[in-house]
């Protein structure tokens, strides 16, 4: 009776038992389980750093510098963020075809994906502003109004009133915003392009930037309608301008031309 005794178990000793099965169970689903999101989402961003990096070293690094730290070709990339990168190379300017005063809008040489990819690793080089959602730039909620008002506030200098563009010194130019990305529009707000000032939300918020989008969509529209009729060009005082001299002023000459051939029969009369 006392061997049996001896050898009974603890009552504790299944509750043991089951929680060091438990725990085993738990350490082999850690091992075997697939990683969580943000591991995933880490992993694809640095597969995407090292795809941009192999681009950036064949199309970009000629002028940028290896690391992105600028040479006498080409600024220092650090901090310029992913925005800047998007809209450089999203919209043909980059890589840049020849020094000059301006580098110009061209066709795209690079896909989406590639774009994504060079904008990840220049982000990668320093802090900057980051590619927009089509949330901040969408027309939901944005006033066209206040857009108007922004616009001719902050960008008419240079874009005209519909945003047509027009010339500055020394060879460069505010380029036409009609056709533009609404993307591309937010982020060369955002990040200041070549000539261009940049408006970072402490200037013009995110409300601000959707408004002006809203406003340029408004007045260059496939429905927009010129109240005004003929628009010629949508370029203002300018055109009208060059359309009075040239046919007022040919009128003038045409129907002083008429009254002198007039008067000059009726006196032979």
């Amino acid at each position: 009776m006392k061997k049996l005794s001896a050898r009974r178990r603890h009552p504790l000793a299944a509750l043991v038992v089951l929680l060091l099965a438990l725990a085993c169970t738990g350490g082999l689903y850690a091992v075997f389980a697939p990683a969580s999101k943000a591991q995933a989402d880490e992993t694809a961003q640095s597969l995407a750093i090292d795809e941009g990096k192999k681009l950036f070293a064949v199309g970009c690094a000629s002028c940028h510098g290896t690391g992105g730290q600028g040479s006498s070709d080409g600024p220092s990339l650090v901090g310029v963020g992913a925005a800047a990168v998007d809209f450089q190379v999203g919209t043909g300017r980059m890589p840049a075809q020849q020094p000059g005063a301006q580098v110009p809008r061209k066709k795209v040489i690079y896909t989406q994906a590639e774009i994504d990819q060079l904008a990840a690793f220049v982000s990668s080089l320093g802090a900057g502003p980051n590619i927009p959602t089509e949330a901040q730039y969408g027309p939901d909620g944005a006033d066209i109004a206040k857009g108007g008002e922004l616009f001719r506030d902050n960008c008419t200098q240079c874009h005209n009133f519909t945003g047509k563009g027009g010339a500055l010194t020394h060879g460069k130019f505010a380029p036409s915003l009609d056709g533009v990305d609404p993307k591309h529009i937010y982020e060369a707000m955002q990040t200041g392009p070549q000539n261009m000032p940049s408006f970072p939300d402490t200037t013009l918020s995110e409300q601000n930037k959707k408004d002006i989008i809203a406003y340029l969509n408004a007045v260059n529209g496939d429905d927009t309608v010129s109240p005004g009729g003929l628009e010629l060009g949508g370029l203002g005082p300018v055109s009208e301008g060059l359309f009075a001299w040239i046919f007022g002023l040919g009128a003038l000459i045409a129907v002083a031309v008429w009254v002198a051939a007039r008067t000059a029969k009726a006196k032979k009369s």
